[in-house]
């Protein structure tokens, strides 16, 4: 499976009115493992005497599932060496042997591998709180530090900062293991009675990065006193080609604002981003209110960790970051985490903004009013004089290239999500992490989330190959029909696993299978805490 790294976010009141969803958590964040299925499902194959299919491959021997790619190179054989192995016949019970020693073999060595380090964990966990220490709750009012958890999501091994039941002491640290229903994730959680920071081992290399991202998720943990708690649109517009037009035209002035060398250049170029901001905006009537609630949420996050990262010049990083993700194919819900830190920053030089922030605020608005940019009165001329500006020409016609891409990748989640008969998985009181840079609408059907895992009350479901979730946040639709593997309870489908809690069964209906309580557990269920 691939484990995520995310961030928890509150399902937006608006979107799940009406439904069961309205206390769930969901996380997501764009550092994340890459995508390892391949190179294991590979192995297995040649294990299994098959030839070697792809990503998509789900060969029965695909054993070492979690395992990442630095770890499975010691395990591929060459092709020279490979087929007189699977060759000889002699070989055809050895081989799936050999292959299956040494599966279980390297896996206990892999999670030893990957288990947190205690003395380094101690050691990042003691500069993340000199970094809360030298803030002094100066950024926000507020202090930024709360319990730390780092947890490898392969083995679920976790360092915590402070004593959790059943860790066990080991100098500075605890050391145990993350109950299997919460989802590993750089996220905050509720949990033993504390609000933690938790955060996925290994951590970045680079200092600067790492306090980044401690720094983002424990302001995370500080946003609900700071009346902003988190929310989760998925602004569809944002994936349509003149969304992206109009955002990319915006980073791009962002970017100069932030490298300008004087105050007039620099409210030149906050003008007209704001053009584009606006332009964008007339989209839909709720454009301006979803990517707010993003803004509001990842984006000033994202500019907390940069603000106490420690860089001598935030700016220029900011600037930079905005350049190197000007062209990413996805900007439905990641737009914001190169927005957010662009206009906190910008911000910054004119002082006096953070404190009166709320669900309301708009950063772009706040940044016109005190850099004194007075709106255009011809928006859409004025839009088109300074796309000139910025490259417009060259980035239409990259997203026209992109929209049929697009299309046909709609043509293709349709056919695979909404037209076959599927798994239909209601939420109840779940907990999801993803990859927020992956996502696809596909309205007015849902989202589709590529790779997703839920925990719920009625167990968990990890998938690889597409899940489409509906508007109001009320299910989970997987593509074709599952199977029960046994009785334990594990059913298997394209790309997808649901292990189920007792009191729960798949059963077939007019529109696939759907996921239900058995009588039993309907008369005894209860909530369950995020």
């Amino acid at each position: 499976m691939l484990f995520l790294a995310s961030k928890r976010l509150q399902v937006p009141a608006s979107a799940a009115k009406g439904s069961a969803a309205t206390s769930s958590s969901v996380a997501k964040n764009p550092f994340m493992y890459r995508s390892f299925l391949a190179p294991v499902c590979q192995i297995n194959a040649v294990c299994a005497g098959q030839r070697p299919r792809g990503s998509g491959s789900a060969s029965g021997l695909c054993l070492f599932s979690k395992v990442k790619p630095r770890e499975i190179t010691k395990l591929r054989r060459s092709a020279s060496l490979r087929r007189p192995l699977i060759g000889d016949p002699a070989l055809t019970l050895f081989v799936p042997r050999l292959c299956l020693s040494l599966a279980l073999a390297f896996l206990s060595a892999t999670a030893a591998a990957e288990a947190p380090d205690p003395e380094v964990a101690a050691r990042y966990i003691a500069e993340r709180d000199a970094a809360c220490r030298g803030d002094a709750g100066q950024l926000w009012g507020e202090p930024l530090c709360a319990p730390l958890l780092l947890v490898d999501a392969t083995t679920r091994a976790t360092v915590a900062s402070q004593a959790v039941e059943g860790f066990a002491a080991k100098g500075e640290v605890f050391v145990g293991r993350l109950p299997k229903e919460r989802n590993a994730a750089n996220t905050a959680i509720d949990w033993n009675g504390k609000r933690w920071v938790m955060v996925l081992w290994p951590l970045p290399e680079d200092a600067f990065e790492r306090r980044q991202l401690l720094m983002h998720e424990s302001w995370h943990a500080a946003q609900d006193r700071l009346n902003l708690p988190a929310r989760s649109p998925t602004p569809a517009h944002l994936a349509e080609p003149e969304g992206r037009i109009a955002l990319r035209m915006e980073w791009r002035a962002l970017a100069v604002a932030l490298s300008a060398s004087d105050d007039s250049a620099r409210k030149r170029a906050i003008s007209d981003a704001l053009l584009f901001r606006a332009q964008r905006r007339t989209a839909t009537v709720t454009a301006g209110e979803l990517e707010n609630q993003l803004e509001l949420n990842e984006g000033l996050a994202e500019y907390t960790g940069q603000r106490l990262a420690g860089r001598t010049d935030a700016a220029a990083y900011a600037a930079a970051q905005l350049a190197e993700h000007d062209g990413d194919d996805s900007f439905v819900r990641s737009f914001a985490y190169r927005s957010g830190p662009a206009y906190g920053l910008l911000l910054d030089r004119y002082g006096g903004w953070r404190r009166g922030l709320n669900l309301d605020s708009d950063l772009g608005d706040l940044l016109a009013a005190k850099a004194g940019i007075v709106p255009a009165k011809d928006l859409a001329r004025a839009a088109t004089l300074a796309g000139a500006r910025y490259g417009i020409d060259a980035v239409r016609a990259d997203e026209i290239g992109r929209d049929l891409a697009r299309k046909r990748r709609t043509a293709e989640w349709t056919a695979k999500l909404v037209d076959r008969p599927g798994l239909r998985v209601p939420f109840v009181a779940m907990n999801i992490s993803f990859d927020p840079r992956a996502l696809f609408p596909l309205p007015p059907h849902g989202t589709v989330y590529p790779t997703l895992r839920v925990s719920d009350q009625w167990g968990i479901l990890e998938a690889n190959a597409g899940a489409l979730i509906d508007e109001a946040w009320s299910q989970a639709r997987l593509p074709g029909p599952g199977r029960l593997r046994d009785s334990d309870g594990l059913w298997l489908g394209e790309g997808w696993t649901l292990t189920l809690n007792p009191g729960w069964t798949v059963s077939e209906d007019a529109g696939g299978q759907v996921l239900r309580r058995t009588d039993a557990a309907a008369t005894g269920a209860g909530g369950q805490s995020r």
